[in-house]
């Protein structure tokens, strides 16, 4: 399987977001990654119903919803006629993982699953992980970006790559927070397959994004 890079909207000029997300001509293996807080979950508060059916609007890539909010089933039914391919909920957040997973499938081609960086692996039976499309390992803290990246996300790829291949289970393993030219490589060597990249995509005065995607599969 290719590397997926998802550049993270959160970090790029919201003035502009038209012209930002138009600035990825002719990308493969590419999603957009919305960052989608409440202030609840998560102390900041981001993107809402109208600008999301924005962006899906002028998007040419595959849309990847990223929850982090207190009741992730709600946003099932408001956001499923805005053309996401994958929604993804914190495990943390989720009374029920199976049912969301169950309900969310029904409306999105992929449903995935994520960790904050304390919580530990062996939150995710095997009942769930076996319905899952994704697992998004967050290695940074959920909520803000720019932050470092936490050298312990190394070790939860790899279990989880390594389970995925010993049970046969199908998700991608996608990893979000402090993403650079340094670490991509490392993440790929241990079973990332999708890489979330916010500061460094987006960051760089010389706004050649294409070129940043790629160093991240080199």
């Amino acid at each position: 399987m290719n590397t997926i890079i998802s550049p993270s909207l959160l970090a790029c000029d919201f003035l502009n977001i038209e012209e930002e997300i138009k600035s990825f001509p002719n990308q493969k293996d590419l999603w957009f990654h919305l960052d989608i807080m409440d202030g609840h979950f998560v102390p900041n508060l981001t993107f809402g119903h109208p600008v999301i059916e924005k962006i899906s609007k002028v998007s040419d890539y595959p849309l990847d919803a990223h929850l982090m909010v207190n009741n992730p089933e709600f946003y099932i039914n408001t956001f499923k006629n805005f053309n996401l391919h994958n929604f993804t909920f914190h495990f943390e957040a989720a009374e029920d993982s199976k049912y969301i997973i169950s309900k969310a499938k029904d409306n999105f081609p992929s449903v995935g699953i994520s960790l904050k960086p304390n919580s530990p692996v062996s939150c995710l039976k095997d009942d769930i992980l076996k319905n899952l499309d994704l697992i998004l390992i967050m290695s940074v803290e959920p909520g803000f970006g720019g932050q470092k990246f936490l050298q312990d996300s190394l070790e939860k790829v790899q279990f989880f790559n390594e389970l995925k291949i010993q049970k046969g289970f199908n998700y991608m393993i996608q990893v979000d927070g402090g993403i650079n030219q340094e670490n991509a490589p490392l993440l790929i060597e241990k079973g990332a397959n999708n890489l979330v990249a916010g500061s460094y995509i987006f960051k760089n005065p010389k706004k050649d994004y294409p070129a940043k995607v790629a160093s991240l599969r080199s």
